[in-house]
């Protein structure tokens, strides 16, 4: 269902049943005997999005950078993740962290939308034209490699017929 998730479809079922009857991320990660982390994040997402945290959205939503700068700043002003994730109607609480986290790394720039794919190559500026000079002492040595290597090869024949 999620790729990233350890935990297998039917532990999240488990898991969001148990959210529904009160239990914490905590007490769920102990009873399935699965990492907290995983737990944690399922949480959130539950807390956000309620019954339809099982759902993979069909979607990458794609966020501008004046959105995310928005998010951001509040969350650093002190509203919570999961509040802002509800309101702002994102998948998880956990696209405010790491936006944060690029926010305090790269400052304004990491939130920016960065190209796609492989970066162009740049051409290749136009060869200047040789000088004929250049050109004639390039043939010149490309004829006495032909001679010498002809030459081997007459002397190699010559020992053959004998």
């Amino acid at each position: 269902m999620f790729k990233g998730s350890s935990l297998s479809e039917e532990q999240r079922e488990a898991a969001v049943a148990l959210f529904e009857i009160g239990w914490g991320s905590r007490a769920v990660a102990t009873k399935l005997g699965v990492g907290r982390k995983a737990v944690l994040r399922l949480h959130d997402r539950w807390r956000v999005r309620g019954d339809t945290a099982l759902v993979t959205k069909p979607v990458k939503r794609l966020y501008s950078f004046e959105f995310k700068l928005n998010a951001v700043q509040r969350y650093i002003a002190g509203e919570t993740r999961v509040a802002l994730a509800k309101e702002l109607e994102l998948s998880s609480p956990h696209l405010i962290a790491v936006w944060a986290g690029q926010y305090r790394a790269q400052g304004e720039e990491g939130l920016r939308p960065k190209p796609k794919g492989r970066p162009r190559t740049k051409p290749e500026a136009p060869a200047q034209p040789e000088p004929e000079l250049q050109q004639l002492r390039r043939e010149n040595e490309r004829l006495r490699a032909e001679v010498a290597f002809l030459g081997k090869v007459r002397a190699l024949r010559d020992g053959e017929q004998r």
